[in-house]
């Protein structure tokens, strides 16, 4: 797949993509194959996409590279998106959001090697030890988070953990912010019952 500068292709979509052409339908073409629709796909959800990417990622360069991950992985995955599961545009951003994630944590780890490589000695306990906390923590909290609805998943994924505003969320999402506040609430609420906080 050629390299395409999002930003330009930002610019050149701000007009909008014929109003005719449902995500959906456009993503089920691209399932079968068609690189028509898969450019159509890529003009209706590039602004969602690169906007997720470079708001976790903060650095426009490593957003590009990730962007072009994130659509080699549509193109891949598109014969087995499920509309049940939720619309187009939200499964699109998902994608974008897990793999701006990996890269961050990607990148961090790589990080964390060198650094480790250029001490060469043994890690003291209390840092072994706030390791381990520190990934048990995630763990626990990626189950809490499975305990969601998609759309309750979705909303506070976005609002917090890519740092989006209740109003940045219902845009994205093009959905009422009354819509988004309430399913980030009950969604955070079924993530304090599941970590047993008292309200």
């Amino acid at each position: 797949m050629t390299r395409v500068n999002p930003v330009r292709r930002l610019r050149s979509v701000r007009a909008g993509p014929d109003p005719g052409s449902e995500p959906a339908d456009v993503l089920a073409r691209v399932g079968t194959g068609d690189s028509t629709a898969f450019d159509q796909f890529y003009d209706l959800t590039i602004a969602l996409t690169y906007g997720i990417v470079v708001k976790v990622m903060r650095d426009p360069a490593m957003a590009e590279e990730v962007v072009q991950e994130v659509y080699v992985e549509i193109w891949r995955l598109a014969p087995r998106y499920d509309p049940a599961k939720g619309s187009a545009r939200s499964w699109a951003a998902t994608i974008a959001h897990r793999r701006a994630v990996d890269r961050v944590r990607s990148e961090e780890a790589r990080r964390v090697r060198e650094e480790k490589v250029e001490r060469q000695s043994i890690a003291p306990y209390d840092t072994v030890a706030e390791e381990v906390s520190d990934r048990l923590e995630r763990g626990r909290v990626t189950r809490a988070l499975d305990t969601l609805s998609e759309s309750q998943r979705e909303a506070v994924t976005l609002a917090y953990f890519g740092g989006h505003t209740y109003r940045e969320v219902a845009a994205l999402l093009e959905l009422p912010e009354g819509t988004v506040k309430t399913r980030i609430r009950d969604g955070l609420i079924k993530l304090r019952d599941a970590f047993g906080v008292t309200p």
